[in-house]
């Protein structure tokens, strides 16, 4: 029998922290959802052996394996060969996470227990209870001030609109088009989400505290934040025409299937 959960974490230049986090999150995940898990490596040919290692974990643990990409293409593509290889696996709820562990593995049960009711859980910074550690004044302003003005020009009440530490039942991946959805860092995220409420899903904000990774160098930078801010008002332009396009092929008789192949 497939696993129904399935925890998608992308990897480039994580020697550091990948095993780490993958008996982290093997422990957390064996303890509420035992039997029921798979954590999937997405390793985008890291020149520092991340994807060897992860593959050594993989041996050791029957729940892990290591997707390996022949290029690095960025952030939103490998959770895109993520989420293809789960839902084709059969997952009904796929966790995104990364690999620093800016994410802590021990939100993982939080995630899934919200998610009895919700269809779409994010793990949020900017709720009561969350927060941020490590961070200096700028990066804050940054971080903040995109979620502020993203939900401005979207007009959503999420307060996390960037964050990468989601919950998601396979019903959003399969009604939000993902093959049209934009593959870059902030972006990416925001956008998934974005089409999740625009899709009538509800959407469950989870207390978490973000810590800025301890080892290793960020594949984030001020810049690419302000690219995506400045992209926001094209995703408010050309999201509904996107699940428009995606409800019309899922009604169509000869593509039930489409959603699910869209991804793969």
């Amino acid at each position: 029998m497939d696993p129904s959960v399935w925890l998608v974490i992308p990897t480039y230049n994580e020697a550091e922290n990948v095993q780490a986090i993958l008996h982290g999150a093997a422990a957390e995940l064996d303890r509420v959802a035992p039997g029921q898990y798979r954590i999937l490596v997405v390793d985008d040919s890291s020149p520092d052996r991340t994807g060897d290692l992860a593959e050594e974990v993989a041996r050791e643990l029957e729940t892990v394996e290591v997707l390996h990409r022949t290029a690095k293409t960025g952030l939103g593509h490998a959770y895109l060969a993520g989420f293809s290889e789960a839902l084709a696996r059969g997952a009904e709820v796929v966790i995104e996470m990364d690999a620093d562990f800016s994410h802590d593995p021990g939100y993982l049960g939080a995630l899934l227990e919200a998610a009895n009711d919700a269809d779409l859980v994010l793990g949020s910074r900017y709720v009561r209870g969350g927060g941020i550690e490590n961070w200096g004044v700028l990066r804050r302003l940054i971080s903040r001030g995109g979620c502020l003005y993203a939900r401005w020009i979207l007009r959503v009440g999420v307060h996390d609109l960037t964050g990468g530490f989601k919950c998601i039942r396979r019903e959003v991946l399969e009604a939000v088009d993902l093959t049209s959805v934009r593959a870059e860092g902030y972006v990416f995220q925001i956008e998934v989400t974005y089409r999740a409420i625009l899709a009538g899903f509800r959407v469950k904000e989870v207390p978490i505290v973000f810590r800025d990774r301890s080892v290793g160098t960020s594949k984030m930078s001020a810049r690419i934040a302000v690219e995506a801010m400045w992209l926001v008002p094209k995703l408010r332009r050309n999201a509904p025409a996107a699940l428009a396009a995606a409800r019309a092929a899922a009604d169509a008789p000869t593509s039930r299937q489409a959603p699910r192949d869209a991804v793969r």
